[in-house]
């Protein structure tokens, strides 16, 4: 388990807040601002038991996202991206894996999601120096997933128009119950 440093932990937005359903900006300065929106994004994370996070989830809008999952090896892969660019196996060399997947901005909601097998993305570090990611199992999807975020879309988004909608009311129905 990761210590998790409360007082940097800030509270994950929900499905239906605006910053969730938009693209986020570049970055386009790398200095200590960004370095502390890094360590919060990890903080919060943490705090949420998430794999990965984007900063618009934690209502920032720009395109920085970090993770710490396993890929296919269940090796663990910790990391940040800023101004990722998502690449994904041209349509017909990808093997496509269906698996249950759930969101931190979708809390308690899950559902069969069939996402390629393998991705990786082209960005930068925290300092700008150009980077690369290569994923596969958990890590191909985080990547996919937090790729989205950025773009301004939820993982329910790419359910067809019921399941979306059978989520949704689930979601909404288990936070009035509470």
């Amino acid at each position: 388990m990761h210590a998790v440093d409360q007082d940097s932990a800030l509270p994950i937005r929900h499905v239906g807040d605006p910053v969730l359903h938009r693209a986020c900006a570049p970055v386009t300065v790398f200095d200590a601002d960004l370095a502390k929106l890094v360590r919060d994004m990890f903080a919060s994370m943490y705090a949420a038991r998430g794999v990965g996070l984007a900063a618009n989830q934690i209502g920032v809008g720009l395109r920085v996202f970090v993770y710490d999952c396993p890929d296919d090896s269940e090796e663990f892969r910790k990391g940040v991206v800023v101004n990722p660019t998502l690449i994904v196996p041209e349509v017909g060399h990808r093997r496509l894996h269906e698996e249950e997947e759930g969101c931190l901005s979708v809390p308690g909601q899950r559902a069969l999601l069939a996402r390629p097998d393998r991705a990786s993305v082209h960005g930068f570090d925290i300092t700008g120096a150009p980077i690369t990611v290569e994923g596969t199992g958990l890590l191909s999807r985080c990547l996919q997933h937090e790729s989205d975020h950025l773009e301004g879309r939820l993982y329910i988004d790419r359910l067809p128009a019921k399941r979306r909608k059978q989520v949704l009311q689930a979601y909404q129905q288990e936070n009035t119950a509470n």
